[in-house]
């Protein structure tokens, strides 16, 4: 088998771009290969202000409770991200199953 060449440069410079963007988000690359085109990215958890988030619930009678349960699920989880180009050259982004 040969090493993987991409389709087109536009294929590639998409790749590069969407890792770019993910790299600027606070996201850092764990695993790169080259050969076939992938990377591994990693971007730990935030933390967040949880007395700032109860001062704005009784401020707001309540209502900010929706937007901190909001701000619990989406920010308090690890994320690994995969940014691939398969073989047709589409470049294409999938989370990874964490440990």
């Amino acid at each position: 088998m040969g090493s993987y060449q991409f389709t087109t440069e536009k294929d590639f410079i998409k790749f590069q771009q969407i890792l770019s963007n993910k790299i600027r988000n606070g996201f850092v690359v764990v695993e790169k290969n080259d050969k076939l085109p992938y990377v591994v990215l990693y971007k730990e958890k935030k933390q967040i202000d949880s007395s700032l988030q109860l001062i704005l619930v009784f401020v707001t009678f309540g209502l900010w409770s929706i937007v901190w349960l909001y701000l619990i699920i989406r920010l308090s989880k690890k994320k690994e991200i995969l940014v691939a180009v398969d073989e047709d050259g589409n470049v294409f982004e999938e989370k990874c199953l964490s440990k």
